[in-house]
């Protein structure tokens, strides 16, 4: 189980973000076939009346996974919060990404391009059908690596 150790020897990973979706197989689609992810399991849960699909890239049980969750219930088709906050993801060919995604008609908050003037570092910002930001990143440089 890779991760981080806490004082007592205990092991860390995160297991998976949880986004909820307005319409799962769109996502999935979303996730697979533009971003390169895999479907690593689905579920119903009855009780509490949602479909639920896990993606990542590798296995769900050593890598990080997004859980993808669509309400089937009193509230399907509810506007979803617009919450802060965004998942990254770091790709070996930012600017050929891009121009499939375009084509694609994904949208971009940020075109692709350099992460700040004099960098290397390439970053760009999309939004996936539910609106949620990704940041995709393509590190240039050792030091670009390095935090700053």
């Amino acid at each position: 189980m890779g991760g981080e150790k806490a004082p007592d020897g205990i092991d860390f990973r995160i297991r998976h973000t949880m986004l909820p979706v307005t319409d799962l197989e769109r996502s999935l689609d979303f996730y697979t076939r533009l971003l390169g992810m895999k479907i690593m399991r689905r579920r119903v849960n009855e009780a509490k009346n949602v479909t639920v699909g896990y993606v990542g890239y590798g296995d769900e049980g050593s890598n990080h996974a997004l859980e993808l969750i669509q309400d089937r219930g009193a509230a399907a088709g509810a506007a979803l919060a617009a919450w802060d906050g965004h998942i990254a993801i770091a790709v070996s060919d930012l600017y050929r990404l891009s121009d499939v995604l375009e084509k694609e008609g994904v949208r971009f908050d940020k075109p692709a391009g350099p992460v700040a003037p004099g960098r290397n570092d390439l970053v760009a910002f999309i939004r996936d059908p539910d609106g949620y930001e990704i940041e995709l990143t393509q590190r240039q440089s050792d030091a670009d690596a390095k935090p700053t």
